[in-house]
């Protein structure tokens, strides 16, 4: 079975954590995902930061 580990979704505009999800551990590079961002009140790529 698969370990996952927790990460947080960071807005690349305004640099605020929005979500929170997980991830398998032998995925390589960061995930990167179109999310609606409250703070800039728009979609906006988030980036995987720990």
């Amino acid at each position: 079975m698969s370990e996952r580990v927790e990460i947080s979704l960071a807005c690349t505009e305004c640099e605020t954590r929005n979500y929170k999800t997980t991830r398998k551990k032998e995925h390589e590079g960061q995930i990167t995902l179109k999310k609606h961002c409250p703070r800039c009140n728009r979609h906006t790529v988030h980036k995987e930061t720990k």
